[in-house]
């Protein structure tokens, strides 16, 4: 059926202010699953007053998994679903070498604005820049973010060279997401790294056996959690096409990456344990990851003239 965002959209007041959404997981074999890790703390688990939890996936990952649902690694390039939609793509001497989708920074990318070229940080210093203001006007840096990534929208930004505004350019996450268990305990295991030909061979240098141990978790309920802030992307002031592709965007990733694209790692392969809930605003029913996969070429063709480069692709060619 066709995508309703009527109610996210309204004509008229209240105006809803966040789309919240939970989806239940379960692991799709079995009961363990390995949470995500952090240098010298190892899992993050914590106690709230609903007794001990664990984060099972951070923002930071979960904004880079959103942005790959959107990636077609054989092709090196959008899903034919999103083509025409705006990024920038980084080439090495000819050959496709990364894009603001897969930079951890995204137009912050060393290999957009670092090269021996400045031809692409001369252009967005150009573009950013407004007579008279010596600090940064939001509506007008969200006009220039949409003209080379419209995800820089959604996932936020932050561009930290002087050049640009002093280091004052930053867009905060529009669209936001983590997961987190509860009821977690601790299933303790290992394993042993065997070596056939050398059981006691120098284990600093790869030789001999080499035992470990590994805490994996089972919990009592797995969850995903997504917000999406409407006010922010209102408050870009670019418009209603604009705002209608940017929230359709974001359910697109939400319902793309709960459809099957939950296999966090090796040990953590997730899925729907039961249909997605709308929290906030009341009364919403998620659209089905078809529905909004059909309306999006659709949403992407009504903003064309917004995008820059070719059917949406600024070209940056990369040499140190």
């Amino acid at each position: 059926m066709p995508l309703d965002l009527s109610a996210l959209l309204p004509a008229k007041e209240p105006l809803p202010s966040r789309l919240l959404v939970e989806a239940d997981l379960k692991p799709v074999q079995g009961s363990r699953f390995q949470p995500t890790g952090f240098p010298d703390l190892g899992a993050a688990v914590y106690e709230t007053r609903d007794g001990t939890r664990l984060l099972v996936e951070s923002a930071q990952s979960m904004a880079n998994r959103l942005e790959l649902s959107c990636w077609d690694p054989a092709s090196d390039e959008l899903i034919s679903t999103l083509r025409g939609l705006s990024y920038v793509r980084v080439d090495i001497g000819g050959q496709f070498a990364t894009s603001s989708i897969l930079e951890a920074h995204r137009l912050n990318s060393p290999y957009m604005l670092e090269g021996k070229s400045k031809d692409f940080l001369k252009k967005l210093k150009e573009d950013l820049t407004v007579p008279g203001r010596a600090v940064p006007d939001r509506r007008h840096v969200a006009k220039v973010l949409l003209r080379y990534d419209a995800g820089a929208l959604l996932h936020g930004l932050f561009f930290a060279k002087q050049d640009l505004f002093g280091g004052q350019v930053r867009v905060e996450r529009a669209l936001s997401s983590f997961v987190e268990a509860e009821g977690v305990r601790v299933a303790a295991s290992g394993g042993v790294k065997k070596d056939m030909l050398d059981p006691s061979g120098d284990t600093e240098r790869g030789f001999g056996h080499v035992p470990f141990a590994r805490d994996e978790y089972t919990a009592d309920r797995i969850a995903a959690y997504f917000n999406v802030d409407l006010d922010q992307i209102r408050g870009y002031g670019l418009g209603a096409s604009a705002e209608r592709l940017l929230i359709g965007l974001a359910l697109f990733k939400i319902t793309r990456l709960l459809d099957g694209r939950m296999r966090l790692r090796t040990a953590c392969d997730l899925e729907l344990a039961a249909a997605p809930k709308v929290i906030r605003p009341a009364g919403y029913l998620l659209p089905s990851a078809t529905d909004v996969a059909q309306a999006m070429p659709g949403l992407i063709a009504a903003c064309r003239d917004l995008f820059g480069g070719t059917n949406g692709i600024t070209r940056v060619d990369y040499e140190k």
